[in-house]
């Protein structure tokens, strides 16, 4: 295909070739191996690998009801009033758009400034954080709508701060490696909860007076209110429920083990088409007048619906909230630290972009500031924290190896913003097994976690135990934070009081940690301006000449989702 290479070598010797590093161009750091148009199938692979964040984010955020006020009549059973679920379908479709126009945003600015293959989008298990525990289930949270997204819009700044004086970085860095792999497996299990409940799953379990959990599978409808409790005769019964399992799981898995590319939004779409016919046992348009007006909406097809609830809706009185408005801060700012700067590691090296020496990758600090500032601007669309996505490893793996891919990613997402009616008309049975296909995906890190050491292995269980079974992605935090330092920092003091005479006999094993790491606090461009370097934002001599690491071949296997840490030594500062 002559015109493809002619094409690619067109580009590659243009300007849009020279500041992308395209393999070609000239550039002293061309990327190798990067074309145009294996960037264009790159960026189209990772956004059908990551579309069905619009639907399930926005059937997960309207879930808190957004600014939509439950009647006093019906606080007990919001879902029951047919104005304020019409209220919530607005929500619903106010995040769709919101969804699809920050991930175009900031995977587009990813792409232009940072010159990095990875997309950006509402974070799957912040959202599930935002939603559930945060605000609530219908508002039954900790602080309101508006107060949770002033939070988030504080985080996006605080990031910029932490990012410009590299506070970010050593903050990933310095945090235990177990407690890092933990957070990942225990928010994969909790997006497993959602995937099964009704709320914004399939419904295969449910609450009870007995029980903290039990099977379900009934027909809405039958739902013993307010317990929303199954009844035997009805469990497992609701054909909705098996649509989802067979057609939204197991056939996804099936071609993911195949590697058909844009399986989930494959399974989504089967499930959504045979859920969109009126008059059947699992239509989402009952003859009602909630399904009436879902209907009506869902005709138009292409449309633009613009952000009617959600925009800019900030509340800065926090006074009655103080408390709860500073846990759902710092657990948000702690959250994003872990999952969008280990994703951005973990993609930077995926794609070969890791100097091994400094442990870092070129245009680090834009990219973290393009997260910083998307999360704010999220925010004013009333979506939760934006954040990278692992599955910009499908755009890598495509061979996309520069920002063009991030922003195809991005165009792609801009275009999405006028289909709103066919992401809005998504069931919530149909994303309900893609939040635990992801959940088993985030699962498999749990092999990295040092078992062999309890003061390893046990802060990491409790971390992974707490966040599901409390429903709270903080409480799991906490509680694995505190738990390591108390079991690690016992053991600490009473090996230095007794001068090291006593200790676990298998201390050796335990992962190294230490908060002197390797570089210091400051990142260097502040050490190159306080030695009054004047051109302090260039690298200094020694790396000026050298061959800039090439953009290897990726290989899938080498992902980590978690930071560089240092390997095993003996000894630590705890």
């Amino acid at each position: 295909m002559g015109w493809v290479e002619n094409s690619n070598k067109a580009v590659a010797q243009s300007f849009v070739g020279r500041y992308f590093c395209l393999d070609g161009s000239g550039h002293p750091k061309q990327r190798v191996g990067s074309r145009f148009w294996t960037e264009l199938r790159a960026g189209l692979a990772t956004f059908f690998a990551m579309a069905y964040i619009i639907s399930v984010n926005a059937n997960i955020v309207s879930q808190s009801g957004g600014t939509c006020v439950c009647p006093e009549s019906s606080l007990d059973w919001c879902d029951s009033d047919p104005d304020y679920m019409q209220c919530v379908q607005e929500i619903n479709r106010d995040m769709v758009t919101a969804t699809a126009a920050i991930a175009a945003l900031t995977s587009f600015c990813m792409g232009l400034f940072a010159n990095m293959p990875i997309a950006l989008a509402p974070g799957m298990g912040l959202n599930a954080y935002f939603t559930y525990t945060v605000v609530g289930y219908h508002g039954n949270g900790l602080v309101p709508y508006e107060i949770a997204l002033t939070a988030v819009f504080v985080e996006g700044f605080v990031f910029v701060g932490l990012t410009v004086f590299g506070l970010r970085q050593w903050l990933a860095r310095a945090i235990p490696n177990s407690i890092k792999l933990a957070t990942g497996v225990g928010i994969g299990l909790y997006l497993t909860i959602i995937g099964l409940t009704y709320s914004a799953g399939i419904g295969a379990i449910t609450g009870n007076t007995t029980t903290p959990l039990e099977l379900a599978g009934c027909r809405p409808e039958n739902l013993l209110v307010p317990e929303g409790v199954c009844p035997s005769f009805d469990k497992m019964r609701n054909p909705t429920m098996w649509i989802g399992i067979f057609c939204g799981g197991m056939l996804t898995v099936l071609l993911m083990m195949y590697r058909v590319k844009g399986a989930i939004i494959a399974g989504i779409l089967l499930v959504s088409i045979i859920s969109w016919p009126r008059s059947t046992e699992v239509t989402y348009f009952p003859h009602t007048e909630l399904g009436d007006n879902m209907f009506d909406f869902f005709k138009k097809v292409v449309t633009f619906h613009p952000i009617e609830h959600t925009l800019n809706v900030q509340q800065w009185d926090i006074s009655g909230y103080g408390g709860q408005f500073g846990l759902a801060f710092i657990t948000f700012l702690y959250v994003d630290i872990l999952d969008c700067t280990g994703t951005l590691y973990s993609m930077a090296r995926f794609s070969g972009a890791i100097d091994e020496k400094t442990q870092d990758f070129e245009g680090s600090a834009v990219a973290y500031l393009v997260d910083a500032f998307g999360i704010s601007i999220g925010s004013l669309m009333g979506a939760p924290p934006v954040t990278a996505y692992i599955e910009s490893g499908a755009g890598i793996s495509e061979g996309g190896k520069t920002g063009l891919t991030a922003m195809f990613s991005g165009l792609c997402f801009f275009i999405a913003i006028f289909f709103a009616p066919i992401f809005a008309s998504i069931p919530p049975w149909a994303t309900g097994c893609t939040l635990i296909i992801v959940g088993s995906l985030m699962a498999k890190e749990a092999q990295h976690i040092n078992w062999k050491y309890p003061g390893d292995a046990i802060p990491a269980f409790v971390t992974i135990a707490v966040m599901p079974f409390t429903y709270s992605i903080a409480y799991g935090l906490i509680a694995g934070i505190m738990t390591y330092i108390i079991l690690n920092g016992t053991v600490w003091v009473i090996q230095k009081a007794s001068m090291g005479k006593i200790a676990p006999p298998n201390l050796e094993e335990k992962e190294f940690w230490t908060y002197k790491l390797e570089g210091g606090l400051l990142p260097p461009w502040v050490k190159r301006a306080a030695h009054g370097k004047k051109d302090f934002w260039r690298a200094d001599e020694e790396y000026a000449g050298q061959e800039p690491t090439s953009m290897r071949e990726s290989d899938e296997h080498s992902v980590e989702k978690a930071a560089p840490v240092h390997p095993n030594e003996k000894g630590s500062d705890m």
